[in-house]
């Protein structure tokens, strides 16, 4: 093993094509650097783009255009524009740890014969506190809530976990990033379905006849 990766980069670098999308990221081998960007400037001039460090794609990827702040990394909001190169395989890991963080390790574990997935209801069962609400949600609203979250136009990671009859993502569905796990995202959004499902009923019970 290289000095400074972990077993995962080496993995992920030892099947590294010269071009491989990242969820919305374009990664081009460069003799012994790596160049970055987005995915849909694939056509556009170097020249033409915004030369960024490769250390200031952390700060990059926590914003969108707008300025808004991107809570969840695996959103299809990643701003555009820019271009960064690597020098070398540490650099590049430390680039993809900025841009979408973990996506390398849980793209390793996902190649393991039984990948470490989680369903719905073992996360939300092993919650407490003000997230242990999110059990209450039925078979039924389990999976509104995951369609909504984790529909492609939220989220580009590709989901690993299933529930109940809601099945795992179709691999050309989304990036090549694996989802091992509900998120917090995931596990916040559920929990306002279920007060909104308990709302309701209270003001249904309180309405006169």
């Amino acid at each position: 093993m290289s000095a400074g990766l972990n077993p995962a980069f080496e993995a992920f670098l030892g099947a590294l094509p010269e071009q491989k999308i990242w969820a919305q990221v374009l990664i081009q081998r460069a003799q012994e650097d790596f160049e970055l960007r987005h995915i849909v400037d694939r056509e556009v001039l170097a020249g033409e783009l915004k030369k960024i460090a490769s250390a200031e794609l952390r700060t990059l990827a926590s914003f969108t255009e707008s300025k808004e702040f991107r809570p969840l990394k695996s959103a299809p909001n990643l701003p555009r524009g820019w271009i960064a190169i690597c020098h070398g395989p540490i650099e590049l890991s430390q680039a993809l740890q900025g841009l979408y963080p973990g996506s390398v390790a849980d793209w390793f574990a996902a190649q393991s014969v039984r990948p470490p997935v989680t369903n719905y209801r073992e996360y939300t069962n092993r919650q407490s506190g003000m997230y242990r609400i999110t059990q209450m949600l039925s078979d039924e609203q389990v999976p509104e809530v995951i369609r909504s979250t984790c529909a492609p136009a939220s989220c580009l990671k590709r989901r690993l976990w299933s529930a109940q009859s809601l099945p795992a993502d179709a691999p050309e569905s989304k990036s090549l990033i694996p989802c091992l796990e509900p998120c917090a995202v995931l596990l916040e959004n559920a929990r306002k379905a279920m007060r909104n499902i308990q709302e309701r009923v209270r003001t249904s019970a309180t309405e006169p006849a």
